[in-house]
């Protein structure tokens, strides 16, 4: 009869944990990779898609503003319908139905595109209000670094899937049906290296009585910090969607060239990158939150300033500045939803609050700069409500970032 050495013991237990580790970071940069690119990829191709399907600007438009909607109308149910079939089981149906989505949008039927397209907001909103709260009970002391990992992974697919969809549906025999179906590959990889997370332990979100869930279900509604992190989610978002929808036309009015103005908001979007993944782990080690607020809203005045006043021989610093403001506010108010709350549950509630009426607000926003253009004749009004909104977002933030708990 062989023993094992307490040492050799510990060493075998070291190597399982390392590799569980490493399989479940992998994991979650395949996972994060799938909740933007089948969103940003629609953009660049819109007009293959309108011209293609004979539908109105308005319809095709609204394939954008659709996945918003479903965001805001579904978060509010994620940690409910997670507490019933476990987290872990539940990421992967939504990545199933995720890939269905995808299916029926790229057939080419009108009908299946408009399906698909609310196939596709319903699972990815499960994606967006899980993840705080999966990293707050699967490695509580890491939450800052996955939050990075996370951000980034979805921030340079997202930025992938941009410049990347309009080649496809351009030069290839695949057309704009290839272009929106390429993230099923993302998906398909996703589910095989999410199995090994269904079989090892699995975060149990009841360990809180029903009767203290429902309690804090309702003090939600009636407390000023999960609204004011509800704004502040709400608002950073509005800014991404109208900068992604209106800079490049606010640049050409400026005298820039489509591909030009194209390749600035490009910069935009990469510059969004070290932020989002160094941002979660200052705010982790933080007591408040304050100074990134005061750091990102600076980002984001000097930017959209030198926007407005059209010093157009700075542009790229002001699309830096603003892609600097924009990953770092989005990292902050991720981080919100676990720092302000005690247990993995909390930090679902109000990831799916502050997302729901989030991405209402967000999904107002590309329409409201649209209707102001038109009203004025002019990008100015637009442009000073960018400041405007961003001036809001600090005072909401500012409020968020203060230590406490919900």
């Amino acid at each position: 009869m062989t023993n094992v050495k307490p040492a050799d013991d510990r060493n075998r237990k070291l190597q399982t944990t390392t590799t569980t580790t490493i399989l479940f970071v992998v994991a979650i940069i395949f996972f994060a990779s799938t909740l933007r690119t089948p969103l940003t990829g629609v953009g660049p191709i819109i007009s293959f898609i309108r011209d293609s399907l004979g539908i109105s600007n308005v319809l095709a438009g609204f394939l954008t503003t659709i996945p918003l909607l479903a965001f805001a109308i579904v978060s509010p149910f994620v940690p409910r319908i997670s507490r019933k079939f476990g987290m872990e089981w539940t990421l992967f149906y939504s990545i199933i139905l995720l890939t269905i989505g995808i299916i029926l949008r790229s057939i080419g039927s009108t009908s299946l595109l408009i399906i698909g397209t609310i196939l596709i907001g319903v699972a990815i909103s499960f994606g967006n209000v899980l993840f705080p709260s999966f990293f707050k009970m699967k490695f509580p002391f890491h939450i800052g670094l996955l939050t990075g990992i996370y951000t980034v992974s979805m921030n340079i697919s997202a930025a992938v899937a941009l410049g990347i969809s309009n080649p496809i549906a351009s030069n290839s025999s695949f057309g704009w049906q290839g272009a929106l179906a390429i993230p099923i590959i993302l998906t398909l990889i996703t589910l095989i290296t999410w199995i090994p997370l269904l079989r090892g332990e699995k975060v149990n979100l009841n360990n809180i009585s029903k009767n203290n869930t429902t309690k804090n279900e309702t003090k939600l509604w009636k407390s000023p910090l999960a609204w004011a992190i509800a704004v502040s989610m709400g608002l950073q978002s509005l800014i991404f969607y109208c900068s992604a929808a209106w800079l490049p036309e606010i640049l050409i009015s400026q005298g820039f060239s489509a591909d030009k103005a194209g390749w600035m908001t490009s910069v935009m979007q990469m510059s969004q990158i070290p932020m989002t993944f160094l941002i979660p782990i200052i705010a982790e080690k933080l007591r408040t939150q304050r100074p990134i607020v005061i750091l990102f809203t600076s980002f984001y005045i000097f930017g959209f300033t030198g926007v407005f006043f059209e010093l157009t021989d700075f542009t790229v610093l002001w699309m830096i500045l603003i892609g600097l403001g924009g990953g770092a506010s989005f990292g902050t108010v991720v981080m919100l939803f676990t720092l302000r709350t005690k247990t993995a549950y909390a930090a679902a509630q109000i990831s799916g609050f502050a997302q729901s009426v989030g991405y209402l607000l967000a999904a107002a926003g590309p329409v409201l700069f649209g209707y102001l253009h038109d009203t004025a004749n002019s990008w100015h009004v637009p442009n000073g409500l960018f400041i405007i909104v961003a001036i809001i977002l600090c005072f909401s933030a500012y409020f968020s970032a203060k230590d406490r708990y919900l």
